[in-house]
C-alpha cells in the first residue's frame, strides 16, 4: 500500500474552543466560503450571531468534551495505569503449537502439563525451555480443560466433551483410555484434593460436587458455567465463577467462606486460577485479557497486588489473547495464552 504524505502545516487553520480569542471560548471561526450562499441557513445564522454560537452550542461543546473524557477514563488500559502494575516480567514463550490450551499445572515429576483442548490431549512441556517433550492421551480426551494431581500422584482430568472427570492412578496411565471416572455435566474444572476427595465443577448444571471413593457426597449449586476448582493452603476450595464475574471460596464441607467479586477487582471473566506458596491468588481473567495477583486476606475482602496485561487482546510481552489457565512454580508464572495457542512464562527476577 502506497503511503500518502501530507504537509499539515499548509492546511487552512480553523480556530476551535482551545484556540479561540478570549471571550469567545466556544467560537468556531469558519471561513465564509464554507457557510454556503446568502440565504443558506448557516450563512443566516452567521449574520445573526457574530460569534457563530449560543449558550446552547457552548453547552453542547462542553458536553462532547466531557463524554470524550469519560470514554478515556472508562478504558481498561487507563484504569489499570492508575492501579497496581505488573507483578512479573515476560520471560519466555512456547511455539504456537497448541489448540486453545486451558488450565495447566506442574506435575510431581516437575514437568508442565497442559490441557490442550482442541487437540484432545495433555501436552507436556519442559518448564525451563517451554519445548514440547511429550503428548499423552492424544485423541482420547475430547474437550479436555483441566488437570489436577492428587496427593499420591493420581490424576484427575476435566473432560468436558464427555461430561466427566477421568481419574487415573498415575501419570503413565494417561496414555491409556480412561476406565474410571465420575459424571459431571459439561465439566470445566477438576480438583484432586489433598484429602483424597475429588471436586468437580459440573458447569452445565452449575454445581460444585464433592466425590468420595468416586461417589457424590456433597454439592452446592449456583455456579452455572463456572470453571476452575483450586485448593487453598488451608484446604478450602476456590471456584472461578466467570459468568457472575467473581471468585468464591468454600470450606471442604462446601460452606461459603468468601466472595471476591467484580465490584472491587473489575473482574470480567475469571476462568482458572492458582494459589501461591504464600496463599495469594493468581487469576486468569480471560475476557479482560489479563492476569491478576490478589491477596484474599487483604482488608475489605482482599487486595489487588498486581496485573499482567493491558486489557486488550494481543501478542508479545505484556499482552494476552483470552488467557485461560495459570500455574505457579516458585518465581515463575506459566500462563495459557489461549487464543495465541501457546504457553508463556513470566518471572520475578531476584537480585
Amino acid at each position: 500500500m502506497r503511503k500518502i504524505r501530507r504537509d499539515f502545516s499548509q492546511l487552512p487553520r480553523r480556530e476551535n474552543a482551545l484556540t479561540a480569542p478570549s471571550g469567545h471560548k466556544c467560537q468556531a471561526n469558519v471561513p465564509a466560503q464554507h457557510l454556503g450562499p446568502p440565504g443558506h441557513l448557516a450563512y443566516t445564522n452567521r449574520l445573526k450571531s457574530p460569534h457563530h454560537t449560543s449558550r446552547h452550542s457552548c453547552y453542547a461543546l462542553h458536553m462532547l468534551r466531557y463524554l470524550a473524557l469519560l470514554a478515556i477514563l472508562a478504558s481498561p488500559a487507563f484504569a489499570q495505569s492508575f492501579g497496581p502494575g505488573p507483578f512479573a516480567s515476560f520471560d519466555l514463550a512456547s511455539e504456537p503449537i497448541l489448540g486453545d490450551p486451558h488450565d495447566l499445572t506442574i506435575g510431581p515429576d516437575n514437568r508442565l502439563y497442559v490441557a490442550d483442548k482442541l487437540n484432545a490431549r495433555i501436552a507436556v512441556f519442559d518448564p525451563e525451555t517451554l519445548e514440547l517433550i511429550e503428548e499423552m492421551g492424544a485423541g482420547l480426551l475430547p474437550g479436555v480443560r483441566d488437570i489436577s494431581f492428587g496427593p499420591n500422584g493420581e490424576v484427575a482430568l476435566a473432560v468436558s466433551g464427555a461430561s466427566a472427570v477421568a481419574v487415573y492412578d498415575n501419570i503413565a496411565a494417561l496414555n491409556e483410555p480412561p476406565d474410571i471416572g465420575v459424571r459431571a455435566s459439561n465439566t470445566e474444572g477438576a480438583l484432586y484434593h489433598s484429602s483424597g476427595r475429588i471436586f468437580a465443577m459440573a458447569s452445565g448444571v452449575g454445581a460444585l460436587v464433592a466425590f468420595d471413593n468416586l461417589e457424590p457426597v456433597d454439592g452446592v449449586e449456583g455456579h452455572l458455567g463456572a470453571h476452575d476448582v483450586a485448593e487453598a493452603l488451608d484446604g478450602s476450595i476456590w471456584v472461578a465463577d466467570n459468568r457472575l464475574r467473581r471468585v468464591v471460596r468454600y470450606s471442604q464441607e462446601l460452606e461459603l467462606m468468601q466472595v471476591i467479586d467484580a465490584e472491587k477487582f473489575n473482574l470480567v471473566g475469571p476462568r482458572y486460577l492458582d494459589v501461591t506458596e504464600t496463599g495469594l491468588l493468581v487469576v486468569a481473567d480471560q475476557d479482560a485479557h489479563r492476569i491478576l495477583l490478589i491477596d484474599p486476606e487483604g482488608p475489605e475482602g482482599g487486595t489487588l497486588l498486581g496485573v499482567l496485561g493491558d486489557g486488550r487482546p494481543g501478542i508479545g510481552p505484556g499482552k494476552f489473547d483470552d488467557p485461560e489457565g495459570v500455574a505457579v512454580s516458585g518465581n515463575h508464572y506459566f500462563i495459557s495464552d489461549s487464543d495465541n495457542n501457546r504457553i508463556v512464562r513470566y518471572s520475578v527476577f531476584l537480585n
